[in-house]
This record gives structure tokens, sequence and C-alpha cells, in this order.
């Protein structure tokens, strides 16, 4: 980055060469079978221009992340928002949803903001009942984080073996460039071809690819990641818990969800007050809740204290 700095009166690489290049390799996938956006927000956007006409329809579960909608919308399509089954995607009801109008159905994988995730036995038989008229886009936001035997690689496992199925990453989470902008989707390469089309020249910055290219260099701090991200989750679990509040069972990312009650956007007011931001979701369809990332462990700790003073004032 600091490299890169230095030549900040030249335009990017408009077409992110390099990143692509190395990302179809990690992925064993073919270079045309990559596009890299701003974010994995950016990509979902890029889908939705690519596929969306004005009376489509796109499917996800609810309360999930509001971009599905929100860029279904803004296409001029309608959002069919199926509630969850015990903060899981209900993948059936998903499937029974939709029409003939229906191009793109939403898998959140974990769930933002449940952190819940659907096994790859239930993902496969979802995928292979998925009528052929129909991208499924399994957004894989947090897959760094989860390692667990019933928990597919959406790339490798349908990707790879043909299936109309497009998967999001992204460089924000685990990897810590949330601030540069940066992830991709791995699809079949006609639907890189018209996301392409729909992406502006210069997206992606000049730091961003190559702190991008230099994160994927070295699985060993990703590995420490993964485990103090672990370690976070058990002490925000705990710090809840003290505090009378229950997350809901089953997260597997970066975060934790809260059923506060009607107290969602009083706790949220309260807690930036004490300098502590948490996510408030009525914008993801559950008003009663509350979002809490996993911190440093200084940040952590510094989050538990804030509660514990907010709630004593309730």
């Amino acid at each position: 980055m600091e490299r890169s700095a230095r030549e900040l009166n030249r335009y990017p690489d408009g077409g992110v060469y390099r990143l692509h290049e190395e990302l179809a390799a990690r992925h064993g996938v073919r270079f045309e079978q990559v596009a890299v956006g701003p974010g994995a927000d950016g990509c979902l956007d890029m889908l939705s221009q690519a596929t969306l006409d004005p009376g489509d329809e796109v499917v996800c579960g609810w309360p999930s992340f509001p971009s599905y909608v929100i860029y279904a919308r803004k296409q001029g399509a309608a959002a069919t928002m199926v509630p969850l089954r015990e903060l899981r995607y209900d993948l059936d009801a998903l499937l029974a949803a939709i029409t003939p109008r229906t191009k793109l159905v939403y898998v959140c994988h974990p769930n933002n903001p449940t952190g819940t995730m659907n096994t790859t036995d239930e993902l496969d038989d979802f995928v292979g009942s998925a009528p052929e008229h129909v991208l499924v886009v399994i957004d894989q936001a947090y897959f760094e984080y989860i390692d667990r035997p019933d928990y597919s690689d959406a790339i490798e496992r349908y990707v790879k073996s043909g299936r109309r199925v497009a998967v999001t990453r992204t460089f924000s989470k685990i990897y810590g460039l949330a601030g540069l902008r940066v992830g991709y989707t791995v699809a079949p390469a006609d639907v890189v071809a018209a996301m392409t089309k729909t992406r502006r020249p210069f997206d992606v910055t000049s730091p961003a690819q190559a702190a991008a290219l230099a994160s994927l260099d070295d699985p060993a701090e990703i590995a420490r990641r993964r485990a103090l991200n672990a370690e976070g989750m058990a002490r925000l679990t705990g710090t809840l818990r003290e505090h009378g509040l229950e997350p809901a069972g089953g997260a597997v990312g970066n975060f934790l969800y809260v059923e506060v009650g009607d107290d969602a956007q009083r706790l949220y007011d309260a807690l930036l007050h004490e300098g502590v931001i948490v996510r408030p979701l009525a914008g993801f369809g559950a008003p009663h809740a509350i979002r809490v990332s996993v911190g440093s462990p200084e940040e952590n700790a510094f989050f538990g204290e804030a509660l514990g003073r907010v709630l004593a004032r309730a």
C-alpha cells in the first residue's frame, strides 16, 4: 500500500488484472469466471444491474442482508422476503416462493444478521432443486471464519461442478480491509461477462488491489485471526449472558444476533454515547434486535463495561 501510494496520481488498473488472475488460480477456475468489485456489496449491485429488469423478482430470506432488496428495487424488480425458520434460511420455503419471473435467489451463508448457517446437505438439495431459469447467489462474506465439516465451499462444490450458481466473497471481514472496499464473485462466465459490463472502470483503487493481493499470501495470519475471533465470540457470548441477554445460537461468523425487544434503538443510542457502535437491525427486518461484532480483546472488554453501565441506568 505504501508503494502504491507513491503513484496515486495515476489511475488504478481498471481491469484489476493481477487480482483476477490470482483469485482464478487459487480457486481453480477460469479467469473469465471471476468478477472483482468494490466489496461484496458492490458485486451484488453489479449482479442486480446485469440480471434484473423492471417486473422481475428476487427471493431471499428475511431478516437478512438488506442490499438484496435495495438493489432489486433500484432496478424496478420486486423482492419476495421469506421468513426465517428458527433464525435460519428456510430453503424449502425459498424454493416455494420462486415464480417464472424470479431471476435471482439469494442464500446468505452464514446469514447476516443472525449468524446462522445451512448445512451442506440442505444446500445441496436446494441447489439441485432450483429451476434452471434462476441464478442462485450464495453470499459467503464470512467464509474464512468457518471451520466445520457441514459448511460448504460453494465455489468448489457448485460453481466448479457447472451449477447455475454465483458466489460472493470479500476482503472486508477476516482480511480486515473493509475501508478499502474490495470483494469478488465467482460465477459462470456468461454471468461474469454481464456483470463486467455494469462495472465502472476504476471502482477498485490501487491501494485496495495491492492490499488484497498481499492478504492472500499469509495463511498463518488468517488462521491466527480465525482463532482470535473464536475467542472473541466466546467472550461476547459470556458478556451478553452476564447481563441477561441471550444471543442467537449457532452463530458461525464474527458477530452475534441478540433480541432485546422494544429497547433495540434505545440500547443502540445509549451504547453509542458510551463510544460503542453496535448495529440496530430494523433495516435488516429485525427491529427488536441488535448485532454485536467481535472486536479486538480490548474492544470486547470495553463493550462489556459500557453495556454494564447502560443497563444499570435502564
